[in-house]
């Protein structure tokens, strides 16, 4: 594991590779959950995990509730680049941060925004997850069988989780899409057949948010499906990155 700041992860350093995928996690997911993908995209392409605060090491740090505020920090610290061909990818909460991360780089933005498991800006539920109680909370949670999952039966554990989820939702659910102009670069969608949080007409509805080409992509499962398409989803970056260098 490769750290050049807290908020960026490199568990396979791929530093002569031909392009980086930055890589944003889902609400109170961390960077370890790339683990598996970046070991799939390595040599070819270099992950760079994103570790937003109040999380794993970053645990003593209070979490961003503003999602677009969280964005901005990014964008800073991400930069320019080191001028290799860089994509995004965010599953989830994650997909809302690059996309606005995305908007916030302007020309320096992503070759690329792969967004996962998370319906279109402008689509909008008006959920209050984050007012749930913890039984609840803990309930939804296990439902969707996120890496959180695993933690929730430990007392202590699952508080911090929950604190930090709690604040996670609240950015989601208070984040409203600006209208504006669009991305530049293609966007590429990627939902669950099963998702119970992204319908395919949500998933859809990304291709009104980019003025490049988009493609969307139906994979089987529910909202973790990308756990289980490990190397789909690693092919289907690697052959957008193929295209762009083409």
């Amino acid at each position: 594991m490769t750290r050049t700041n807290p908020w960026l992860h490199r568990s396979h350093p791929s530093p002569h590779s031909d392009a980086q995928v930055i890589c944003f996690p889902h609400a109170g997911g961390s960077a370890g959950f790339y683990h598996p993908l970046a070991a799939a995209l390595a040599p070819s392409a270099e992950l760079v995990a994103v570790q937003y605060p109040g999380r794993q090491e970053r645990r003593h740090e209070p979490p961003v509730g503003d999602l677009r505020v969280l964005a901005g920090r990014i964008a800073d610290v991400l930069g320019p680049g080191d001028g290799r061909p860089r994509a995004f990818f965010g599953h989830s909460m994650g997909a809302l941060v690059a996309f606005e991360t995305a908007l916030a780089l302007g020309e320096h933005g992503p070759v690329t925004l792969f967004v996962s498991g998370r319906r279109a800006p402008s689509r909008v539920r008006h959920d209050m997850l984050h007012l749930l109680d913890d039984h609840e909370l803990v309930a939804h949670l296990k439902a969707l069988n996120g890496s959180e999952a695993a933690v929730l039966d430990d007392a202590e554990l699952r508080a911090m989780v929950l604190a930090t989820i709690r604040a996670d939702y609240r950015a989601i659910e208070t984040y409203r899409f600006a209208s504006g102009a669009p991305v530049g670069c293609p966007i590429v969608a990627l939902t669950g057949d099963a998702d119970p949080l992204t319908s395919l007409a949500e998933a859809q509805a990304w291709e009104a948010h980019t003025s490049g080409g988009f493609e969307l992509h139906v994979l089987s499962g529910g909202h973790f499906f990308v756990r289980d398409h490990n190397a789909a989803v690693a092919e289907t970056i690697l052959k957008s990155l193929e295209t762009i260098r083409a």
